[in-house]
């Protein structure tokens, strides 16, 4: 039988990233299509049954597929320079479950499916969770249609050359309604379970978030032949923006806003940028607040911008209010995992899109380290057996 670390082990050199560190598995790139192709391999050796849907989520069925199943799993696809175990670590969690339920001669009496939704971390589209926004409505699918990644591709062009149609992109009621409870199992991406106590949690709420795009829009011009008195140089106003970003999230207690990206245009280093984009994460646990956050730092880059003869701009790019588990569904798996400390997290989730819709709940990880969305990621691995086995207790409860 399969160990969570040794199924990890066999992905191991897939996506590897020689400049950043850690690994970059984009959705649909060679390797995270290598990671689906692996996924498929592992659920036919388990002897289930498996379909990809139109929005490319992969479904691997024990027993047959039906409204009211069990559903269980998490994603393959990675931020640039992510850790080992930010999505992979579900799946395998997922597959390790279901060999240990038939160990213990369990017969479902509902079907369950370990699942895998495609571009979870919004890292080459740039909308979080997009695979369980379309599957549930909560994005257009026009507007999934048209994202674009960063070398120009639309989402439907990668889709239709993955083997999906474009026109049947979006809300799946059909699908949903498979979904009886969801629940997915994730490496924790912080220190709240310590380094002593159980190493697994029951997750409770996911924080309010999103993602802003800035644009300030300046003039391009020559390096050496343009004084410093007649620029209007947009990235001087973005390094500005960007220590605002930190003082406005620095004075509200329970705040985090960062921008991770910046991209000048046209990028060449004896040129003045004639724009520069900055991408914004803003979260807390108060909606209201998150807006009101937004809508200061948006009120101060204004303001940077004119000083130096720029103009911004500002795109809401995904959205999603704190999320609080199903409650019935967050005691059953309390019930099932005696002891297992209740944690609320800061991170994303398909879980948390999910939650609108269907009952969901997560279980995490201890993460010794705290770290996440980079290379020191770290999961001891009988922290992992520990955490296959307490999925495969909470989906014994459920089935």
């Amino acid at each position: 039988m399969d160990t969570v670390t040794s199924l990890l082990d066999s992905i191991a050199g897939v996506g590897r990233d020689e400049q950043r560190g850690g690994y970059t598995r984009p959705v649909y790139s060679a390797a995270e299509l290598d990671l689906r192709a692996w996924f498929v391999e592992q659920a036919g050796r388990r002897g289930l049954d498996v379909e990809t849907d139109r929005n490319g989520i992969i479904w691997a069925w024990w027993g047959p597929p039906q409204a009211g199943a069990l559903v269980t799993g998490s994603h393959l696809d990675s931020v640039p320079g992510g850790g080992a175990f930010d999505g992979p670590l579900g799946v395998a969690a997922a597959l390790a479950a279901v060999d240990e339920l038939r160990a213990r001669g369990v017969e479902p009496r509902r079907s369950l499916a370990v699942t895998v939704f495609p571009e979870e971390e919004g890292s080459r589209f740039g909308v979080a969770c997009l695979g369980s926004r379309l599957l549930t409505g909560a994005i257009d699918a026009d507007k999934a249609r048209n994202l674009r990644d960063a070398d120009g591709n639309t989402f439907a062009d990668v889709a239709r050359q993955n083997g999906l149609d474009p026109a049947h992109l979006g809300a799946d009621p059909e699908a949903l309604a498979r979904i009886g409870d969801f629940v997915e199992l994730h490496v924790e991406q912080g220190r709240g379970l310590g380094e002593d106590g159980p190493a697994v949690a029951v997750g409770s709420s996911i924080l309010g978030h999103g993602r802003w795009k800035l644009g300030i829009a300046g003039q391009g011009n020559h390096a050496g032949t343009t004084l410093m008195e007649d620029r209007r140089d947009p990235m001087v106003a973005a390094a500005q923006v960007i220590l605002a970003v930190r003082q406005v999230a620095a004075a509200q207690p329970d705040a985090r806003a960062t921008v991770g990206r910046i991209q000048p245009v046209p990028g060449g280093t004896n040129v003045i940028a004639s724009r520069v984009d900055l991408w914004l994460d803003v979260r807390h646990p108060d909606d209201a607040v998150t807006a009101r956050l937004v809508e200061t730092i948006h009120g101060k880059a204004q303001k940077i911008a004119a000083f130096e003869g720029c103009t911004v701009s500002l795109t809401e790019e995904s959205y999603s209010g704190t999320v609080y588990f199903d409650p019935a569904l967050q005691r059953q798996l309390e019930n099932a995992l005696p002891g297992a400390p209740v944690l609320a997290t800061g991170a994303g989730h398909d879980a948390g899109v999910l939650a609108g819709y269907v009952p969901s709940g997560m279980l995490f990880i201890r993460n010794p380290t705290g770290i996440s969305h980079s290379p020191e990621e770290f999961v001891e691995p009988a922290d992992a057996d520990a955490g296959s086995a307490a999925l495969a207790d909470a989906l014994e409860a459920l089935l």
